[in-house]
């Protein structure tokens, strides 16, 4: 089997009496995308300071790119980026003095820093505003910036942290394109993030961590099998329709406001069909149908047990 770019068994971490991580295992494959989800508070970031060295845990073991982070946390830090969830560049220096700046840091020399700066800008998109004050920066050319600065001496792992908050949805998407030709080019990347649609098109495999353990882990598509939530919408014309429908099916909710009847997706394709049969045989004329097959809300509200819609805040 192929050596995993991350390997993590039993890791552990406390503060005080407080367990953030309570026996996490995970295996990241090279050149692929496995995002974290999980509320506030679940260990993400843990995991990620862990990782990249940044924090010692307090028990298991956790290896990248074959190197222990705690018996050879320098050869880990030779070999992987890290983008955390605060922007890290120097708003006194443009962003081509701070590419410059990380380069030297990185000891890639006079000609060959200038080199991979300028390559950095053009792939970022950033030439034109290479030498301008991070002032005139947006948020999301701030990322770019910030990703382009991990990137400078081309680690085969990278670690994302929340990459996209309070970024609007054109940046986020310029983003997602940039992390999609990473992986394409062989990056292997470890990504936290607050928005389940992010992970939803980002991730290879998807990690659920609730309670410092590692609940749920699989594809999006697996990982949406795991729960139910699936369901027929079905829209009638007026009301006497709609309550003829909800008495002949069981286990419907109707909407009268909207005259909608919400019926659970149960025997997929058959299943559909069995309902459409009983309202043709009703006589009963549905003016318009959608099917809702789980997605990552729902992995995630089964999952962890929270209420909120939208992102794991």
């Amino acid at each position: 089997m192929t050596t995993p770019a991350i390997d993590v068994t039993g890791l552990r971490k406390s503060y005080g009496e407080k367990t953030v991580l309570d026996g996490v295992d995970l295996r990241v494959n090279a050149g692929t995308v496995t995002a974290l989800l999980g509320p506030n508070g679940a260990g993400k970031t843990t995991i990620v300071n862990i990782l990249t060295t940044l924090v010692q845990a307090d028990g298991g073991t956790a290896l990248v790119n074959g190197s222990d982070v705690q018996r050879d946390p320098a050869g880990v830090r030779a070999s992987i980026g890290l983008t955390g969830q605060f922007s890290a560049v120097d708003g006194l220096l443009t962003g081509e003095e701070n590419l410059l700046l990380m380069a030297r840091l990185r000891h890639l020399g006079e000609k060959g820093s200038k080199a991979r700066v300028a390559e950095l800008l053009e792939q970022f998109d950033l030439v034109d505003a290479a030498r301008k004050p991070l002032a005139t920066y947006s948020g999301g050319m701030r990322r770019r910036l910030d990703l382009a600065m991990t990137l400078v001496s081309t680690p085969r792992v990278i670690f994302l942290d929340e990459p996209t908050t309070g970024l609007d949805p054109r940046s986020r998407r310029t983003m997602w394109d940039i992390v999609r030709g990473l992986v394409a080019d062989g990056t292997t990347v470890l990504l936290t993030t607050q928005y389940l649609d992010e992970a939803d098109e980002l991730a290879d495999r998807i990690a659920v961590l609730d309670g410092g353990r590692i609940v749920a882990e699989g594809t999006p598509d697996e990982l949406k099998r795991l729960v139910p939530g699936g369901h027929i919408r079905l829209r009638f014309t007026d009301a006497a329709a709609l309550g003829s429908a909800a008495t002949l099916i069981a286990d419907s909710t109707a909407d009268e406001a909207a005259l909608v009847l919400t019926v659970p997706a149960q025997g997929g394709v058959g299943g559909l069909r069995s309902v459409l049969d009983r309202l043709d045989a009703a006589h009963l004329e549905v003016d318009d149908l959608s099917i809702h097959t789980p997605d990552l809300d729902d992995v995630f509200f089964a999952l962890t047990g929270k209420k909120e819609k939208g992102t794991l805040s």
